[in-house]
């Protein structure tokens, strides 16, 4: 794991382990999507699965569901989380501290891996989709999704208003997504909007720290207790119910 950025992600995240679900609301209908969609491609012949980033379980649960029999290897980059996972008693697994950037595995062991809202913390979303894709046995699939260019546009607009630069991470839009995925005959991506109930600035920034998300973009100096205030009388003066996130849903399947 890297010494600096990653271990401040396993941190914040080990962090937020005990409230977690009390602001996931979006995670929970990614992780819902991600299940379904590898059910309907592998309704069965599956024996062995990867997921990377299991946070607090909200995919992994789906999966034990969907695939009692099969052999499952559960991962987060923080150790808090996936003790909170292992020690639900609700999950027959292996259970590892890992950083699915750098996986602990050589070779095409996996029919299946999924992940969901995990991959916007890799280094290199493109090599990382790579080395995952040679993890997978021939005819397996990696599902995955990951935060999308428009997330956070009203946060976002208020710190545009201010002449300020925000801290969110700079995450790939659809497009660049689809052109990493066109390495691989079969892979599709495709991308939804949901909205998150922050109708305040504050409200907002409970809900990033709720999640454990409050790792600013490499590089850049925190705001001042003065720009903060006025990127939040900015985000409040805008009103509206809240802000959003922008999904990227991406599958790629290996050849025979």
């Amino acid at each position: 794991m890297n010494g600096g950025r990653k271990q401040r992600i396993s941190d914040a995240f080990g962090a937020a382990a005990a409230r977690y679900d009390d602001h996931a609301a979006p995670q929970r209908k990614a992780a819902a999507l991600v299940a379904d969609l590898a059910a309907r491609q592998h309704p069965g012949g599956v024996t062995r699965i990867l997921e990377i980033g299991c946070g607090t379980g909200f995919l992994t649960r789906d999966i034990q569901v969907r695939w009692p029999q099969a052999d499952l290897i559960v991962t987060d980059i923080a150790p808090e989380m996936v003790g909170r996972v292992a020690q639900g008693g609700m999950i027959a697994g292996t259970f590892l501290t890992m950083d699915g950037e750098q996986p602990l595995f050589d070779g095409p062991w996996f029919d299946l891996i999924v992940s969901s809202l995990a991959f916007q913390w890799f280094d290199d979303l493109g090599s990382a989709v790579q080395r995952l894709v040679t993890l997978l046995r021939p005819g397996g699939s990696l599902f995955f999704s990951t935060m999308g260019e428009e997330s956070f546009s009203r946060w976002r607009a208020a710190h545009d208003l201010c002449v300020l630069v925000a801290g969110v991470p700079n995450y790939p839009g659809l497009g660049e997504l689809q052109r990493i995925l066109k390495a691989y005959p079969d892979a599709f991506a495709f991308d939804e909007h949901y909205g998150v109930a922050c109708p305040t600035a504050r409200d907002l920034m409970a809900h990033l720290k709720g999640i454990g998300a409050a790792v600013p973009n490499e590089g850049r100096s925190p705001l001042t207790p003065v720009q903060m205030r006025r990127v939040m009388a900015a985000y409040d003066a805008a009103g509206g119910e809240g802000d959003v996130y922008h999904i990227l849903f991406g599958r790629v399947t290996r050849g025979v």
